[in-house]
């Protein structure tokens, strides 16, 4: 059992998800927080990550670091998604092993199910159709690392496990047009064409699509409540169990921001995964609830926008 004094790596403690990770250990009383910048140490250099964990020796690490991007950045840049969460993931994982380190948390996503995937989408749905193409090298690496960490685990008596989110938003998000994820690009959009005084947006394919959306401190919280749990499974989704359309979640940021505008749609343009919605069933049955509170999220979230946008 980890107490409060462990010792604990996190790797991408600057990213969104990361960032949120170190905030809430912190709260929670855990002190003894490693943390290492890409100047001290590159992840993708596997000498220095393997000596950085023999040296460091830490009582549990938690990989939350990963090249990611929107769909845009999904498609185009295939190669390096594929070779930078591979290395990473491999680095961590395998060196944390070589340093005899027992406990490490692998933080996945939700785009490692099939493109047409039964909804809401099981664990053991993995791995049972065809991947969504936009997306498909993130998701085949992601897929990697999990079956890295339930075979480690088997082979050398470890607890190494993955836990797996949907959509993540919050204070730090990345809204760059080019990379972001479908909500901050939304609230960046939707803002812009406030301030120029635009009647309209235009979302890209045809707005049906569903996603479900977990505000990143709730997540925060999942993970360290599951951090001192022995979990059976390979993996577990945590979400909020709900899924809504791209047009709803538009419509629900122009009240938030106080206008109202005529939605067009790009249909050249994909769609991503038709359908995305998380069945969290099993970690209930750990005694984890999730929260869902898109307002206050919203309020939280747009604040930071606001001061860092």
């Amino acid at each position: 059992m980890l107490s409060r004094k462990s010792k604990i790596f996190l790797a991408g403690h600057r990213g969104m998800v990361g960032s949120s990770i170190y905030k809430k250990l912190k709260k929670n009383g855990y002190s003894n927080l490693l943390t290492a910048d890409k100047k001290k140490l590159n992840l993708l250099n596997q000498i220095n990550v393997y000596k950085y964990l023999k040296k460091k020796k830490p009582d549990l690490v938690i990989i939350a670091a990963a090249k990611v991007g929107g769909i845009i950045a999904n498609y185009k840049y295939k190669d390096k998604f594929l070779f930078e969460n591979l290395q990473i993931q491999n680095n961590l994982i395998h060196g944390s092993y070589l340093a005899k380190i027992k406990n490490l948390i692998f933080l996945g996503s939700s785009c490692i199910y099939p493109k047409n995937c039964k909804q809401p989408m099981k664990e053991k749905y993995l791995l049972s159709g065809k991947l969504e193409e936009t997306n498909d090298a993130y998701a085949i690496a992601k897929i990697a690392g999990i079956h890295m960490c339930a075979n480690y685990s088997k082979s050398y008596n470890l607890n190494y496990k993955s836990l797996m989110p949907p959509n993540m938003y919050g204070p730090g998000d990345n809204y760059n047009p080019q990379n972001s994820h479908f909500y901050p690009a939304l609230i960046k959009k939707i803002t812009l064409a406030k301030k120029k005084n635009k009647k309209h947006i235009v979302l890209w394919g045809t707005g049906k699509a569903k996603r479900e959306l977990m505000f990143v401190e709730d997540f925060a919280d999942a993970l360290i409540y599951f951090m001192n749990k022995k979990i059976k499974e390979p993996f577990l989704n945590i979400g909020t169990g709900k899924s809504y359309s791209i047009k709803w979640f538009a419509k629900f940021l122009m009240k938030k921001i106080g206008i109202k505008l005529k939605i067009k749609y790009d249909k050249k343009k994909p769609d991503g995964m038709p359908k995305k919605c998380l069945d969290i069933s099993l970690a209930r049955k750990y005694g984890w609830s999730p929260k869902s509170d898109f307002d206050k999220g919203f309020d939280i979230t747009f604040k930071d926008f606001q001061k860092n946008n």
